[in-house]
């Protein structure tokens, strides 16, 4: 069965949150698949695209993260993947470079344009044994993406330490509110706030964490990710986040905020467009979680974002090479930063971006961000079990001493 007609086929089967085509003819050309979280940029790049290339055909299929991790991997090895899709850069998952690329699933694309213009500090995420398997698109980062009104409203201002985050959170409460939307029935975003605080709790005093981890001179029992842990439940005692957290999905704690129940959410940058076009004309805006009363200590998770990888056997490979091409190119950088609302992964000092997003760029610029943390993890089993025990602390059916406990045995598994 040809690639042309498993697209529309995909979308069933899969449960997909949307399918989207563009071309000459549905279903036709070049099959791409994204993150759902990117569906207004990506949108947005292949029109973009198809001005440029009426004569190639593209069907964009979208997924939530936790069918793509899941999926992709099934479908490459039955020859039934799309031609270019979301590649997670470093490791830490099954959809992740260092996953997929050694198993020979993923095209070289270190003769590219743009793979001479990847930082260097972005190369080891983007690179496998020194040869580039990925574009990445956008820089992003994780904090906290709220409504400017609704924060106005409380009499409060962006908190800068874990005093006035929690007196915050009270606030909120007064006011029928809270203060963060938390949707933790989907998955993967349960690791969101803990990698928030962790950027702190562990980074701060530890900067060589991942080295040592690696190096089997620490654990995660052992470290600033208990504190992480705890005080994550500490929020959710103090009220700071909607009812039923495990009964609340990403797309209804995006509503939650629109809808004025809650002040904001912890979530990825490229979010804030999303919930840009559904705010409307409301204000947003984006700080860093505090974990300690000290602000000079908090750091920001930020790092390489989306990126997307090549099939190695796509059905059309100049079509695919030519689409990642302008993927990498300054327009389509551009295009996909702009709707994303957030950084080129590509450095570009002559575009603007997003008020909102000040708060990361000085971040960055300012060496006060630390990678996702899951991009320096050796293998896919560490984050799936963190989110499982994210949900079981959640439930009170595991402790925190439990779930780390098991999170370093995944670490240490094959």
């Amino acid at each position: 069965m040809s690639k042309k007609l498993l697209a529309p086929l995909a979308c069933a089967a899969l449960a997909l949150t949307a399918c989207s085509a563009q071309g000459d003819e549905a279903g036709g050309g070049l099959t791409v698949t994204a993150n759902s979280t990117d569906r207004v940029p990506m949108d947005a790049v292949v029109a973009a695209f198809r001005e440029q290339h009426p004569d190639i055909g593209v069907t964009v299929t979208y997924a939530d993260t936790d069918q793509l991790q899941s999926t992709l991997r099934t479908q490459l090895s039955s020859g039934t993947a799309p031609d270019v899709f979301t590649v997670w850069p470093g490791n830490g998952n099954p959809a992740a470079l260092e996953l997929l690329a050694p198993s020979g699933y993923l095209a070289d694309l270190g003769d590219a344009e743009f793979a001479g213009r990847i930082p260097e500090g972005d190369r080891p995420v983007t690179e496998y044994e020194d040869t580039t398997y990925i574009v990445p698109v956008t820089y992003s980062g994780i904090g906290v993406i709220y409504d400017k009104a609704a924060l106005t409203g409380l009499g409060a201002e962006e908190p800068t330490t874990w005093s006035e985050l929690i007196d915050l959170c009270g606030a909120a409460a007064e006011e029928d509110m809270s203060l963060l939307a938390l949707g933790n029935q989907t998955p993967w975003v349960t690791q969101l706030i803990t990698y928030a605080l962790a950027g702190t709790t562990v980074y701060a005093d530890t900067p060589d964490f991942d080295e040592r981890m690696a190096a089997g001179e620490t654990s995660f029992a052992d470290s600033g990710w208990k504190t992480a842990m705890e005080k994550y439940l500490e929020m959710e005692e103090e009220g700071c986040f909607n009812d039923n957290p495990l009964g609340t999905g990403y797309e209804a704690s995006i509503s939650n905020v629109v809808q004025g129940r809650s002040v904001g959410l912890v979530q990825v940058a490229t979010t804030l467009s999303q919930v840009q076009s559904e705010a409307g004309d409301a204000e947003l805006g984006m700080f860093a979680l505090p974990a300690t009363d000290d602000p000079e200590q908090t750091l920001m998770p930020g790092s390489v974002s989306a990126a997307y990888g090549v099939n190695s056997e796509a059905s059309d490979p100049q079509a695919a090479m030519t689409f990642v091409e302008f993927l990498g190119s300054a327009e389509g950088q551009d295009i996909y930063a702009t709707e994303g609302g957030t950084l080129t992964a590509l450095p570009d000092d002559a575009r603007e971006i997003d008020p909102a997003l000040t708060t990361l760029t000085d971040y960055q610029s300012q060496g006060r961000t630390v990678p996702f943390m899951d991009q320096r993890w050796p293998n896919a089993r560490v984050q799936q079990t963190h989110f499982n025990v994210i949900q079981q602390l959640f439930a009170g059916d595991i402790t925190v001493e439990e779930a780390l406990a098991e999170m370093d045995d995944a670490y240490l598994s094959e």
